[in-house]
């Protein structure tokens, strides 16, 4: 075999597959989180891939618990939405089908910061 193929046939299982954000829908999130770091809200993000979902994760502070995460949740795409956004409690704010939708409460939130 060549040096990048994997043999499965030796009792080893396939690596599981990632859920990740597509370049659109980051474009789209890094849109509405450059505008929080503009406004001196936010000073970091994590991204995190996994077998079940994608977070993106907005932080004021690197060491402290993220304000608010937004999920990519494949499984749930036929039922309450491909998309949730969670406050910083861990609390579901808005579930939706389109991106824009679910972070409509951080742009609102962004413009009455700015006020």
């Amino acid at each position: 075999l060549p040096m990048n193929v994997q043999s499965f046939a030796s009792g080893h299982t396939p690596p599981y597959e990632q859920i990740s954000f597509d370049r659109q829908e980051l474009g789209a999130i890094l849109g509405v989180y450059g505008r929080f770091v503009a406004a001196g809200i936010w000073r970091d993000y994590g991204i995190s891939c996994l077998k079940t979902r994608a977070v993106f994760s907005m932080f004021r502070r690197a060491a402290e618990n993220p304000d608010y995460r937004i999920e990519k949740i494949p499984a749930l795409r036929n039922k309450q939405g491909l998309y949730a956004l969670f406050g910083p409690d861990g609390q579901v704010l808005r579930r939706g089908t389109t991106l824009r939708g679910v972070m409509a409460p951080l742009e609102r939130k962004l413009l009455r910061a700015l006020d």
